[in-house]
């Protein structure tokens, strides 16, 4: 265990790394055509796999810890109109890819993509689905708010295609929910993953800690309680309070937040229950069972990571995203749609890719993006190995970064990092940190006046 002088040193804030540069730093001088062009040209950059998102913006109510772009529905019509347009704009993006390659992710995100209707959701999968050939085994995702789905809908959404449904628990414990605004499960979760193992569909469970009212010995019930229910993964989110991205964060300010050293015991509790009933400990926040890819994938280095989240080097594609506020991520450049419905729709209407800023990579950032990935997912990298994989010397890789020797073995002192003149590793007391030691050799920072939530 790290003392508490040294979490308080590290807990500062610091990109979650997603993307490489973070969205932050995206520029409105990238347009939508510039962005066609890079659809365009990324059919001849890997990764050649196709991984699809697709953005719900609407919610029936908000969650106060939410820091997604999300809105509450407030016209009957708005729905048909939005999707509408949204299978226009699949459609234009989807025309101009290779149908040579192949699907191997398709996420839905939000807001609360099971807002709608289950019929909705499958005339989506079908309507990408036709256009492309699949690997074998894709993950067909979708993230769902269980407060609002009744065991009909449950039933349905089987029979949509996914391969894999994320249930936002987030905490059991109902006066949590209550102070984030949150609803509860509508039906037994117990009930809900028993319709989904009939399916054979796998079955995460999203919980997030450091939220008002929550303790380590709350928190702990609600990890017990979800390991009786054996999800094939876990994720454990931290809670990034970032106001200044969502103001109604600042209702949770009201209540009051867990200290530092609260949300940490949170954090390491759980980890201690979850790998006492056998999972194991992925990336940052997700723990899975001992037989899944993600944990094989770390395992052998081959750990990825996209905007949908954790993936393997098997699943990993360039993203292609639709609908409003959604990322896409390319080989060489990152597009984000616009927020605003209303521009959204008339921009589709215009046959314009609906562009609000995007990200053009330099051969450094390139660099830098894979020095970064290879740390946060894999909390090792080897620099002759990196060396290797991207036909690169040892010392112009580092020349992309801030090397820093003396940084390093302040870091190795402080029991963060082990690492040696090949190496740089993340040790496991340390995991939290990992996006401390990423930012530490990230020139994009140095006299940034960008925001980032803390470590903690």
């Amino acid at each position: 265990m790290l003392s508490q002088s040294i979490i308080d040193k590290y807990n500062k804030p610091a990109p979650r790394y997603t993307s490489y540069p973070p969205a932050n730093f995206f520029t409105e001088n990238f347009t939508g055509e510039e962005y066609r062009q890079m659809v365009i040209g990324s059919n001849d950059q890997d990764p050649q796999h196709i991984s699809v998102y697709i953005h719900i913006p609407f919610c029936q109510r908000l969650c106060y810890y939410c820091g997604c772009n999300s809105m509450l529905l407030r016209k009957g019509d708005q729905v048909e109109n939005y999707i509408s347009h949204l299978k226009k704009e699949i459609r234009m993006g989807l025309a101009l890819l290779d149908k040579g390659r192949k699907i191997s992710q398709i996420h839905y995100g939000g807001g609360t993509p099971t807002f709608l209707a289950v019929e909705i959701i499958r005339d989506l999968n079908e309507l990408i689905l036709s256009e492309f050939e699949c690997i074998e085994n894709p993950e067909i995702a979708i993230e769902c708010h269980p407060g609002y789905m009744d065991e009909k809908y449950w039933d349905e959404l089987t029979k949509a295609g996914f391969t894999r449904i994320s249930i936002g628990i987030q905490d059991f414990n109902t006066d949590v929910l209550k102070a984030a605004n949150r609803k509860a499960s509508l039906m037994p979760v117990k009930d809900v993953i028993g319709i989904l193992r009939d399916r054979n569909i796998s079955v995460n469970m999203d919980f997030i800690f450091g939220l008002p009212l929550q303790t380590i010995s709350s928190f702990t019930k609600t990890i017990e309680e979800a390991v009786e229910l054996k999800p094939d993964r876990l994720v454990t989110f931290s809670y990034a309070h970032v106001p200044w991205v969502n103001q109604l964060q600042k209702k949770l300010e009201k209540v009051g937040l867990p200290a530092v050293g609260e949300k940490e015991g949170m954090y390491e509790k759980a980890k201690a229950i979850l790998r006492n009933a056998g999972y194991e400990s992925v990336g940052m926040d997700h723990f899975v069972l001992p037989d899944d890819e993600l944990f094989k994938a770390q395992v052998s280095g081959e750990l990825h990571r996209n905007f949908q989240g954790y993936c393997t080097r098997r699943t990993t594609g360039q993203v292609y995203a639709f609908g409003t506020t959604g990322i896409s991520q390319l080989a060489s450049a990152y597009s984000q749609n616009v927020k605003d419905i209303a521009t959204y729709m008339a921009m589709i209407d215009n046959d314009s890719f609906p562009v609000l800023r995007g990200y053009s990579l330099s051969e450094d950032e390139c660099i830098r993006r894979e020095v970064i990935a290879q740390l946060m997912c894999n909390y090792t990298l080897r620099w002759s190995g990196l060396a290797s994989k991207l036909s690169l010397s040892a010392d112009r890789i580092k020349a992309a970064l801030i090397y820093n020797e003396d940084m390093l073995r302040e870091l190795s002192d402080d029991g963060i990092i082990y690492f040696s003149s090949d190496s740089i590793t993340v040790l496991p007391q340390a995991a939290p940190f990992v996006r401390n030691v990423a930012a530490s050799m990230d020139p994009l920072l140095v006299g940034s006046d960008k925001q980032f939530s803390k470590s903690i």
